[in-house]
């Protein structure tokens, strides 16, 4: 019985960890993307596009 205990915590706990890391590299990727996309705001491109659409709702905002 107490080797059934034992291999379900450290399945589980693996298994944990395994999705601690997953998530971990979807995060890095993310900031990857956001970075580059920002490094590309000073030319034309997805990052111009990000600046405008930000400055538009800020516009809009400080209208209403």
């Amino acid at each position: 019985m107490l080797e059934i205990i034992d291999y379900l915590k450290a399945r589980y706990l693996s298994e944990k960890a395994q999705g601690m890391v997953e998530y971990a590299l979807i995060i890095a990727f993310v900031v990857a993307v956001a970075t580059v996309a920002l490094k590309a705001s000073t030319s034309e491109g997805l990052g111009a596009a990000i600046n405008s659409a930000f400055a538009k709702v800020t516009d809009k905002i400080s209208k209403w």
